[in-house]
């Protein structure tokens, strides 16, 4: 793969049994953006650190982004340019809006950006996400101009869902892949 892998994690990091270290380990173009406090989240914050290591990163970049980071990168699209960034696979968006879906030390995310992204991008939620409704997931998908996929139930995609390598999502990364060549 030609392509920097930028693993962004969500609230509280991604455990060792998380899906996205297991790709830390399993790509090796793979790097993770690492966040200054991950269990209290400070989008300014946030946003530094996605920046630099946007910045700091080889060649063109697949985003790999799960929950609260699918807004981040919503955010700091408004903002900059996503000339580097090659596509991006969202993964299980919190709904920060929704204060029945999502605690309050994250509520500093909303509003959720609403504008179509610049890159393919292609967003996946499950049946049975206690942090969004597949509808509000889809209409997500809508605004930002993703791919939308829906996997069943398997939570929200995190370390109790036991995904390990995660292969269906491996798949659909190379689908984000094939979109991405057909589009040079």
């Amino acid at each position: 793969m030609n392509y920097t892998i930028l693993i962004l994690p969500g609230l509280g990091d991604s455990g060792e049994t998380h899906w996205q270290n297991y790709w830390l380990q399993h790509f090796d173009t793979s790097e993770k953006v690492t966040q200054k406090d991950w269990n209290n989240p400070i989008l300014e914050d946030w946003l530094e650190s996605l920046t630099a290591s946007i910045e700091a990163a080889e060649g063109e970049i697949i985003i790999v982004a799960h929950s609260l980071s699918c807004s981040l990168i919503n955010h700091w699209s408004k903002e900059n340019k996503g000339h580097k960034i090659a596509g991006a696979l969202l993964v299980a968006p919190a709904d920060v809006d929704s204060p029945a879906h999502t605690p309050e030390e994250i509520r500093n995310f909303a509003p959720i950006p609403l504008l179509k992204l610049e890159f393919p991008s292609i967003v996946i939620t499950s049946s049975n996400d206690p942090y969004i409704s597949v509808e509000r997931a889809a209409f997500l998908a809508e605004k930002w101009g993703s791919s939308f996929i829906n996997i069943g139930e398997k939570g929200h995609l995190n370390s109790e869902s036991k995904l390990e390598y995660w292969e269906e999502g491996q798949e659909i990364l190379q689908s984000l892949l094939q979109i991405i060549e057909s589009n040079k």
